[in-house]
């Protein structure tokens, strides 16, 4: 059998991959070296884009349930324990009809991912295999695999593979990439506690203290579960830092040995970098394989998250050959300048916290609160890169916001994971015919815009029509029929397109 795609790694961004292709119906394999999930906390902030792709997946209730949403922000306070700013955050339902921030435990995360996969009869999951070599073919890949219970090897086909495989990546390794290098490479220590019962009560929201003698990050996560994130300073002892002793002290104004039970205790360094070549004929690789950020966003999950919504659909088009083989070309000319915004500004922030001069931390405090650089505390609205976008400014590129229609269904319940026109009734009366064979070829949803929230939005947008593609991004807009099938067959990836138009 040679499968559609494999995918290397079953953490979060490989799971979320195999379910967007398990619901589209490709045949998958999935390869991860481990027996378990990993049972200790890792990420633990996702945003509300990703709980959008989580609906997508149909995991949105599941998700909720094992997750809260970051109600109060992120408070930046100094040595002096002054708040020199907030960033706000809130439980209210923002523009991916979901709160815009939420806290998790990530193996709980990872079941429910897990659990979602095993509804799809096309996807095999296979444990304790390990992928040690790829060499491609005419029209597929061989992955030549080692079952690690027994030691025995074997070869996989497969049309396609990606490698959702980590920082550590194998598939990169083999795609040969060269990296961008965007300046920190700064470790820090994470500790993970469990609060008992009777423990002083903790901030319910995250505080960056700007210490200049000892920055560090405070995560209230989910339950009693609370983090530390503590940056690492000039002659610190890693193997002595991680120490139950030396760890208690790091956190003693917040809380005492007898208050919690320590749950993990690890040196991290957090980088910012992005791989060059995500894609070489039939191999690809996303999230932490493609690139890593440090957490001060909290996007490096969102971010894997991000690339494999994109990647899916145009996976899907390619095998079912509605689309060819070089729209996943789009994949990095897209992404990468997108993620690399968020990592830019995660640095930025970074210098902010890391700062370790006295003088540079009081000039820091004395810019803050005079009201100072707020655009880095407002969250990221990238478009993305060149690749399957019309021309225009935005919100093109950007994600189509999904309101609650009158009818009181969730926009992206009516339309499901295709491509979205919505439109004037005018507009869509007097598109061509071959606009329309297109959108049947790409079972796209066509909406007219008499719901008051999408009429709104167009008229914001001094638009008639736009089109959504099926990862929620706007391809563009259009302001008569005319524009729109030009918007159809300029810019709709679609050979059906191309046919009509000879």
């Amino acid at each position: 059998m040679v499968f559609d795609v494999a995918i290397m790694g079953y953490g979060p961004a490989g799971a979320t991959l195999a379910n967007l292709l398990g619901q589209a119906g490709l045949s998958v394999v999935v390869f991860e070296k481990d027996a378990e999930i990993y049972p200790l906390p890792r990420a633990i902030h996702f945003d509300g884009e990703v709980m959008r792709v989580f609906q997508a997946i149909g995991l949105r209730a599941e998700m909720e349930a094992i997750s809260r949403p970051g109600m109060k922000g992120m408070h930046f306070v100094n040595a002096a324990n002054d708040t020199l700013l907030i960033r706000g955050g809130t439980a209210a339902l923002g523009p991916h009809g979901c709160a815009n921030n939420h806290y998790f435990h990530q193996p709980e995360l990872e079941h429910v991912l897990r659990d979602g996969v095993t509804r799809f009869a096309s996807v095999s999951v296979r444990l304790q295999h390990l992928v040690t070599e790829l060499h491609e073919q005419a029209d597929h890949i061989d992955l030549h695999v080692t079952d690690l219970r027994n030691q025995q090897p074997h070869i996989v086909q497969a049309r396609y593979v990606v490698g959702c495989d980590g920082a550590r990546s194998l598939a990169r390794k083999l795609l040969n990439c060269t990296t961008r290098d965007l300046g920190l490479h700064q470790p820090w220590l994470v500790f993970d506690v469990l609060l008992k019962p009777g423990a002083p009560e903790l901030p319910d929201h995250t505080v960056q203290l700007c210490d200049p003698q000892r920055p560090m990050t405070y995560c209230n996560v989910t339950g009693n579960r609370r983090r530390w994130e503590i940056m690492l300073m000039p002659g610190d002892d890693t193997a002595e830092l991680v120490k139950p002793e030396n760890l208690w002290p790091l956190v003693s104004r917040w809380v005492q040995p007898e208050h919690a039970n320590i749950e993990r205790a690890v040196i991290y360094t957090f980088h910012s970098i992005i791989a060059q070549g995500w894609r070489q004929g039939r191999l690809m690789i996303a999230g932490d394989a493609a690139h890593q950020t440090p957490p001060f966003l909290g996007q490096g999950m969102c971010a894997a998250i991000r690339d494999v919504s994109n990647l899916a659909w145009k996976l899907q088009a390619v095998v079912h050959g509605t689309a060819s083989d070089t729209l996943l070309d789009s994949y990095e000319s897209e992404r990468a300048p997108h993620v690399a915004e968020f990592i830019e500004l995660a640095v930025r922030l970074g210098d902010i916290i890391q700062t370790t001069d006295p003088e540079q931390a009081r000039l820091r405090d004395a810019k803050f609160r005079n009201g100072g650089e707020p655009e880095i505390f407002q969250f990221p609205a990238p478009r993305l890169g060149a690749g399957i976008l019309s021309n225009g400014p935005a919100p093109v590129g950007q994600p189509f916001p999904q309101p609650q229609l009158a009818n009181g269904y969730w926009l992206d319940e009516l339309v499901g994971n295709h491509f979205a026109v919505i439109a004037d009734a005018e507009v869509l009366a007097e598109v061509s015919e071959a606009t329309r064979q297109a959108w049947s070829t790409w079972q796209a949803s066509v909406l007219d815009a008499s719901d008051p929230t999408l009429a709104i939005w167009l008229s914001a947008h001094q638009a008639a029509a736009v089109v959504v593609r099926p990862d929620r991004y706007v391809l563009g807009l259009a302001h008569t029929s005319a524009a729109l099938d030009a918007l159809t067959r300029d810019w709709l990836p679609t050979q059906a397109v191309a046919e009509s138009a000879t």
